[in-house]
């Protein structure tokens, strides 16, 4: 059974370990640093990418979690963990600045400019469907990074080796493809 940890500091927790289970997998709850050992993963879910980091900070979770991911841990920003995740950002200074990616916060607009679509994503599948709210997106991606999903021309979905990043909430679907996906690193 793979152990996948959950950043439980703020935000869409909750629907990812409901879907974390439902795919058999133990989740566990990240709030302190104890709780990243024997992981096979994490998960960075959407929230408030400000209050997050400064949560990080407080919880000091910034510095363990950064040394995770250089050390090869499978990890999954989804919206803000996305930001977490980002080398660069447009306009801000980054945070854990591991992924290999320069993100743009809020360019979907504000929480009402919400909404969903259905992406081709060949790595993963058909017509998923994609919540994107006050979403990122990625400008661009370094040597190596691979772009999985684009909407309206913006990358949304990308992997860089073992960190998985997107702009929108698979966890907000019943499709657990994504999720799925993200799983899959784990060996």
């Amino acid at each position: 059974m793979k152990r996948i940890g959950v950043l439980a500091l703020q935000g869409a927790v909750r629907e990812h370990v409901q879907t974390l289970e439902s795919l058999g997998c133990e989740a566990v709850l990240v709030k302190q640093r104890s709780d990243l050992e024997k992981l096979d993963g994490l998960v960075l879910p959407g929230g408030e990418s400000t209050t997050m980091r400064k949560l990080l900070n407080r919880y000091e979770l910034l510095e363990p979690i950064r040394t995770l991911a250089k050390q090869g841990y499978p990890m999954f920003g989804t919206c803000a963990g996305l930001i977490l995740l980002a080398k660069d950002l447009v306009d801000y200074e980054s945070h854990l600045a591991v992924m290999d990616v320069v993100v743009a916060r809020n360019s979907y607009g504000r929480q009402v400019d919400s909404f969903e679509v259905k992406l081709d994503i060949p790595e993963i599948g058909p017509a998923i469907p994609a919540v994107f709210i006050r979403a990122p997106h990625i400008v661009s991606v370094g040597e190596g990074v691979e772009v999985l999903a684009e909407h309206d021309g913006k990358i949304v979905l990308a992997k860089d080796g073992h960190l998985l990043g997107c702009s929108f909430h698979p966890e907000l679907t019943e499709d657990t493809r994504v999720l799925e996906y993200f799983v899959s690193f784990m060996v």
